[in-house]
């Protein structure tokens, strides 16, 4: 059955997400976050389109982008071949990186502008590694709030700020204050009709994954063994890893980086 073409948005503004395949980890150290976010400056220059906000996680990627002078999805392709040919050079591997086609959605609306952005800041806050967005690097965040952020020169902020006032100093103080609003937004990739683990499921999965090692047990196992448990966890499906954690007792952070 062939694919649905893409609806165009109406003001090329889109959401888009990259995974890695079978949700693989793509991001192994803070030289890969470098690398890929190179990539993206480097294909901005040449595609000419504007870059609101980014978010990279351990296995996936979120982008808030308006269309260059090129289709979306070219953009797209060129950005995950050139990651992947670096990644499988790095790391001497062979075959897919990524999922075969990006996921996005269209962003026409101010309001729903400005709730994706915060969505992708709050990525890593969700999952339960920082407990402050600006405590993540690989975002876009830092820029919005004046600091640092790598690589300089890549977020286009002024449009966004520009919706919270037209005072620089202003816009940034209702940009944060925003962006740190605890909320319960849905955008992309929590849009999938699969229904979340209650917690006593939660841990009967865990158990039956665990075979005869106790829930209790698993933060003292020996580093190689324990990383091995946390990722066939992550393949449980309907289990967050921030539910993980708090059952088993360890940091999100250990899990994410497992």
């Amino acid at each position: 059955m062939p694919r649905r073409a893409r609806q165009k948005s109406v003001n090329g503004i889109y959401h888009v997400m990259l995974r890695g395949a079978n949700r693989q980890e793509i991001f192994h150290d803070e030289f890969d976050n470098m690398k890929f976010l190179d990539i993206v400056k480097r294909y901005k220059e040449i595609a000419e389109f504007s870059l609101y906000g980014w978010c990279l996680m351990g296995n996936h990627v979120h982008l808030l982008l308006k269309e260059g002078n090129e289709d979306l999805s070219i953009t797209m392709k060129r950005i995950g071949v050139s990651y992947a040919s670096y990644y499988n050079l790095k790391y001497q591997t062979t075959g897919h990186l990524f999922q075969d086609r990006f996921r996005s959605e269209n962003v026409e609306s101010v309001r729903y502008f400005k709730t994706v952005l915060r969505y992708i800041h709050q990525n890593p806050v969700k999952a339960g590694i920082i407990e402050r967005v600006d405590e993540w690097r690989w975002s876009s965040c830092a820029g919005y709030y004046g600091k640092p952020y790598y690589p300089g020169g890549l977020l286009d902020q002024d449009p966004a700020l520009r919706l919270f006032s037209e005072n620089n100093n202003f816009a940034r103080e209702q940009f944060r204050e925003y962006n740190e609003t605890p909320n319960e937004d849905e955008c992309l990739n929590n849009r999938t009709g699969k229904r979340r683990l209650s917690d006593d499921e939660a841990r009967q999965e865990i158990k039956k994954m665990l075979k005869g090692v106790e829930i209790a047990q698993v933060k003292s196992l020996p580093r190689h063994e324990r990383v091995e448990v946390l990722k066939d966890l992550k393949t449980v499906e309907g289990l967050t890893q921030r539910q993980a954690a708090r059952i088993l007792g360890i940091s999100a952070s250990i899990i994410f980086r497992a």
